[in-house]
């Protein structure tokens, strides 16, 4: 059975494009990843499959999904969307579908392609200790280290769900400042959420671009991104290149990542032993 549609026919291109097998595995790989998903989580695949019938939002669908849960690097983003425009053209110019969905859709930014630095996560009781850097950037750094996302520990109620217990020495020691820091905040506020804002304005939380204004200037403090999907990535990384022979069910666990996404996650850490 095909793991996607026209598959056959597809490989047998692929190989008159003489690719190398591993390339055409790889494609592989992500037609049957964006399939899977579609027949999963597309409400229209699902009542109808045929591809004739996607259009650039379903497609854009699992993109998203691949930005917002798996994290993936730009250069992943590129490279897989490409490997889906080339078998959506394939169908288009040989009468297997009607329309292009993928036309209209667009890679990410060449600006920061190479895999995400892992430096910081060496240097964190120096930078927790820096009074310099904002309290919320120091924050920010803290959660990633622990492998949380930005949509994860901004969401109202996460403060539920932080274990401060599990903290080393010097970070609890930054736990500390940082209560001190918050609770009159939480208080004015009304929330025991983590990252408030300052101003009273009827929504307490600190949204993803309110957290960017104060992560920018730190970047020059610190000379490097701290850009909150970049950083999770990192302490992914760091974390996998510790440990590479944890079992996938143990990582899955400690990491909260599905199958799909630890996958993804391995293949990135490949780019930091080469």
């Amino acid at each position: 059975m095909n793991a996607y549609p026209y598959q056959d026919t597809f490989e047998q291109y692929l190989n008159h494009q003489e690719l190398a097998q591993a390339t055409i595995a790889e494609y592989r790989s992500v037609l049957s990843d964006l399939f899977n998903f579609l027949s999963t989580f597309n409400e229209g695949y699902q009542n109808d499959h045929r591809v004739a019938t996607l259009m650039d939002r379903d497609v854009e669908q699992y993109l998203a999904m691949l930005v917002n849960q798996r994290q993936v690097t730009n250069g992943t983003y590129n490279k897989m969307l490409s490997h889906i425009n080339i078998y959506f053209k394939y169908l288009f110019t040989h009468d297997l579908i009607q329309h292009y969905p993928t036309l209209t859709l667009k890679g990410k930014s060449h600006d920061d392609l190479k895999p995400p630095t892992i430096k910081w996560l060496h240097l964190m009781p120096e930078i927790l200790a820096n009074h310099q850097l904002a309290i919320y950037t120091r924050l920010t750094l803290l959660m990633s280290e622990h492998f949380y996302t930005v949509k994860e520990f901004l969401q109202p109620g996460f403060y539920q769900q932080f274990d401060s217990q599990a903290l080393t020495k010097e970070e609890r020691h930054f736990w500390a400042e940082y209560r001190r820091f918050i609770t009159p905040l939480q208080e004015r506020q009304h929330s025991r959420d983590l990252f408030l804002k300052q101003r009273l304005d009827g929504d307490p939380h600190l949204t993803a671009a309110g957290l960017h204004k104060y992560l920018k200037p730190d970047e020059k403090i610190l000379g490097f991104s701290l850009t909150p999907t970049r950083l999770y990535q990192s302490a992914v990384v760091e974390f996998l290149l510790q440990h590479p022979t944890m079992p996938n069910e143990a990582l899955s666990q400690l990491l909260r990542l599905d199958p799909q996404s630890l996958d993804y996650y391995r293949r990135l850490t490949a780019e930091y032993r080469t």
